[in-house]
């Protein structure tokens, strides 16, 4: 049986641009050793640049 949604230890999430750009990358992550909002520098193809992506709900 599968895990719920609300309960998987690895949810997908998706990563937004902080540049304004509505860029987005999609990625999992282990929500015990990350428990908070993550944030990675990505690259961007729209401003052609590394910026900081922010985890969406």
């Amino acid at each position: 049986m599968a895990a719920k949604k609300g309960k998987e230890v690895r949810p997908i999430v998706k990563l937004r641009s902080t540049a304004g750009t509505g860029y987005t990358y999609v990625t999992r992550k282990n929500r015990r050793n990350d428990p908070e909002r993550m944030t990675l520098r990505k690259y961007d193809p729209i401003v052609r640049r590394h910026v900081e992506f922010k985890e969406s709900r």
